[in-house]
């Protein structure tokens, strides 16, 4: 009985230096683990970046491209017949359109229901280079 504190002492050490291995490794399991979570993590953004990411350069390329070549197949220097009045709500006079109306107090311009009205007088516009009713902006 004389050596138990000695005996106790060596079971306290035997306990700690298990748990300590112990604890090394979990550390080392856990450092495994981890490394393959970079891997898994690191394939998984090549996959994203070699596959999704292309495709959905492709996809873009598909949706914009026309919209781009359209618009650089736009004449913008020669005036339009069929102008959508829906998408505007207010139309200057212009030397192709209306060029009697330029500069006439009447000139309403406003767009309603997809339809210009151009003046109370002459709700479509006048044929031709002069109207009858035009007033300066000045008198």
């Amino acid at each position: 009985m004389e050596d138990w504190p000695k005996n106790f002492f060596q079971v306290i050490e035997t306990a700690v230096l298990e748990v300590e291995n112990l604890f090394n490794e979990m550390a080392e399991e856990i450092y495994e683990v981890i490394d393959e979570w970079e891997k898994f993590s690191e394939e998984i953004t090549e996959e994203i970046n070699t596959n999704i990411i292309a495709e959905i350069d492709e996809y873009l390329n598909d949706l914009i491209d026309p919209i781009i070549e359209v618009y650089l197949d736009l004449d913008l220097d020669t005036p339009r017949e069929d102008v959508d009045y829906y998408f505007v709500d207010h139309v200057e006079p212009t030397l192709e359109e209306h060029p009697a109306c330029r500069g006439c107090t009447h000139y309403h311009g406003q767009v309603y229901g997809g339809n210009l009205l151009v003046c109370a007088m002459h709700p479509y516009g006048v044929e031709g280079e002069s109207c009858p009713d035009w007033e300066s902006y000045n008198e």
